[in-house]
């Protein structure tokens, strides 16, 4: 008996297509994570110490959106980097319903020390794609992220 189903080649060709992007982000994303667990901190806490220290303080909210986190994540992620004295959070002067959070001297150590790790990490997952092929994934990526 026959179990194999028939789709067009169109669905086929996208049905790949998934299937390769897939595996390519779980691929990517397994071997970003090796930089970041050396530093002990989660990859939400790394997003937001990374968030801050290149866009320096924040309100909460920009942060979220900037690592893609939701509203309860973020509260817990929030909670242990101030309880490890890695950033500091205050109320926003100019709307004091809202809070901002900022780099303490130990957080910018931290990212100060991991982060450029990170990037030679980075750096070598992205080696096998040319300067073109980088550009013309991000062209694609972004098209794809309009859906």
């Amino acid at each position: 008996m026959k179990n194999k189903k028939e789709y067009s080649e169109t669905s086929q060709l996208n049905l790949r297509s998934l299937v390769i992007f897939s595996r390519a982000s779980q691929t990517v994303h397994r071997q970003e994570v090796q930089t970041i667990r050396a530093s002990g901190l989660t990859v939400s806490q790394f997003g937001v110490l990374e968030a801050l220290y290149h866009k320096g303080p924040l309100r909460i909210s920009v942060v979220m959106e900037k690592i893609l986190s939701t509203g309860g994540n973020m509260t817990v992620v929030i909670n242990n980097l101030l309880k490890n004295g890695l950033i500091a959070k205050y109320s926003d002067p100019q709307d004091s319903r809202a809070n901002i959070v900022e780099l303490t001297p130990a957080g910018k150590g931290m990212m100060e020390k991991y982060f450029p790790d990170h990037v030679k990490n980075i750096d070598g997952i992205f080696s096998v794609l040319s300067e073109e092929e980088k550009k013309e994934m991000i062209r694609l990526l972004k098209k794809l992220a309009r859906v």
